[in-house]
C-alpha cells in the first residue's frame, strides 16, 4: 500500500474489496463500483499504451505559472478540475503522515499499535477502535481553519471555473471554505457523516453527533442497535466511494485545465487521475517537489503516462515548487485575484473566530453584577437565564 499524504488530509484510503455490509443496496453499489473500477483500469491501460490518443499539441504559450494564468484567462479554459492532498492543509496545523519527528506515524507510540498503519485499517478498527478515536480527538474537524489554498478553490468556484475538486483530504476544510457537496469528490471519504457498521442497521449520524461522543471519550455506539459507529472515511481495506468512479467518467472528458495541489501522487487509484485528462489538457502542479513523473524506463519504451516537466518533449506540464499557499497566492496575483483572495481569507477567518469566541464567551461569562443603583441588602430575585449558546462546529458550516 502506498503511503498516504496526511491524516485529516489524506484519509486512510484503501484498495481492494470492501468490508462494508452486504445489504441489497450495498451489493448494488458494490457492483457499480466494481464495474467503474474496471472501466478505470481499461481507460488507464489505453492511455498508457497510447491507444486512440490525440496528437500532442502545445496549448500554453510558455510552460510557466504565467503561461497557465494566460490560459486561464482565455476562452479555452472553462472547466478546471483540482486534485488536492496533504499540502493544502498542513499550514492549518494538520500533520502529514511521514515527516521525521513531526509526522503522524512518528507520534503514535502511545497507542501501542502493532504497526503505525494499523490505526487506519478497518479490521483492526473493528476490534480496537479506541486508538483511532483517541487520535481523532486531537485532529477532529472544527479545530482548524481553511488555508489560502482552500479559499483559492472557493474563488475558482465563484469565478465559474471549478468543475470539481477531487480531494484526498478527510478534514472537511474544503466544505468549511465554502465548497458544496456537488463541488467535491471526497475520494478518501469524510468526517462529515458517519454510519453504524451493522449490516442490518447502517444508521447515519451527523458531524455534531460524532464530535460529542469523541470529545466525551466515548466509543461511538449506535443509538438503535449499539453497534460501532465509524466516520465515513475510507480505511485501508475499504473501497473508494462510488461517486469517485462515477464522476471521473464525465469530469475528465470535460476538463480544460488540471491543477494538482499538495499531493505526492503516490496513492492509487487517486494518483492515476492525472492520466485521464485529454492529451492536450495542461496540468499544473503546485507542490514542494516534483511528483507524478513517468518512470524513465517506461518512458523510453513509450509507456509513460505521468507528468513530464523537464524533457525535450514536455509540452503541457508545469511545476511550481514551494509552499502551496504561496503558490496559490502567486497564481492569484497573475490572474489579478490577489487582493480578492487576501480579503476573502481575512473575512472568513474573522467570521470563524467571532463564532468561536461567541460560543466560548457564552459558556464561560459570569452573570453581570448588580449596579449600585439597583443593589439591595436583600437577595435580588434571579433573572431567568439563557442556556449557553451551543458551539458551532466549523466542519458543519457548509450545511
Amino acid at each position: 500500500m502506498a503511503e498516504r499524504d496526511a491524516v485529516g488530509v489524506g484519509g486512510p484510503e484503501a484498495e481492494g474489496d470492501s468490508d462494508a455490509p452486504d445489504s441489497d443496496s450495498d451489493s448494488e453499489n458494490g457492483r457499480a463500483s466494481g464495474e467503474s473500477e474496471m472501466d478505470f483500469l481499461r481507460h488507464l491501460l489505453s492511455r498508457t499504451l497510447g491507444l486512440g490518443s490525440e496528437k500532442p499539441e502545445k496549448v500554453l504559450d510558455e510552460l510557466t505559472l504565467a503561461g497557465v494564468s494566460h490560459f486561464m484567462q482565455s476562452e479555452k479554459c472553462k472547466n478546471v478540475v483540482c486534485m488536492v492532498g496533504a499540502g493544502i492543509s498542513t499550514s492549518a496545523g494538520i500533520p502529514d503522515f511521514r515527516s521525521p519527528g513531526t509526522g503522524l506515524y512518528a507520534n503514535l507510540q502511545s497507542y501501542n499499535l502493532p504497526y503505525p498503519e494499523a490505526i487506519f485499517e478497518i479490521n483492526y478498527f473493528k476490534q480496537h477502535p479506541e486508538p483511532f478515536f483517541a487520535l481523532a480527538r486531537e485532529l477532529y474537524p472544527g479545530q482548524f481553519k481553511p488555508t489560502v489554498c482552500h479559499y483559492f478553490l472557493r474563488l475558482l468556484k465563484e469565478k465559474g471555473l471549478l468543475l470539481r475538486c477531487y480531494t484526498q483530504n478527510i478534514d472537511t476544510l474544503e466544505r468549511v471554505a465554502g465548497l458544496e457537496q456537488e463541488d467535491l469528490v471526497e475520494a478518501h471519504g469524510t468526517f462529515f457523516t458517519s454510519h453504524c457498521l451493522s449490516s442490518s442497521c447502517r444508521k447515519q449520524y451527523t458531524l455534531d453527533w460524532m464530535k460529542e461522543r469523541i470529545f466525551s471519550s466515548l466509543t461511538p455506539k449506535c443509538d438503535k442497535c449499539q453497534s460501532l459507529v465509524k466516520p465515513d472515511i475510507v480505511f485501508f481495506g475499504e473501497s473508494l466511494p462510488a461517486r469517485f468512479f462515477t464522476l471521473m467518467q464525465s469530469d475528465f472528458q470535460k476538463v480544460d485545465l488540471l491543477i494538482i495541489l499538495g499531493t505526492s501522487l503516490q496513492v492509487q487509484p487517486f494518483a492515476s487521475l492525472v492520466s485521464r485528462v485529454p492529451t492536450n489538457t495542461p496540468r499544473l502542479l503546485i507542490n514542494k517537489e516534483k511528483t507524478g513523473q513517468s518512470d524513465p524506463f517506461m518512458s523510453m519504451m513509450g509507456l509513460g503516462s505521468g507528468m513530464d516537466f523537464d524533457s525535450e518533449k514536455a509540452y503541457r506540464d508545469v511545476a511550481w515548487l514551494g509552499d502551496c499557499d504561496e503558490g496559490c497566492t502567486a497564481l492569484a496575483e497573475l490572474l489579478g485575484w490577489k487582493n480578492e483572495l487576501e480579503d476573502l481569507v481575512k473575512k472568513e477567518h474573522a467570521a470563524i473566530d467571532a463564532k468561536s469566541g461567541q460560543a466560548s464567551e457564552a459558556r464561560t461569562s459570569p452573570s453581570p453584577p448588580l449596579s449600585r443603583a439597583t443593589a439591595s441588602p436583600s437577595p435580588a430575585p434571579k433573572k431567568p437565564g439563557t442556556s449557553p449558546e451551543k458551539e458551532s462546529d466549523m466542519g458543519s458550516k457548509a450545511e
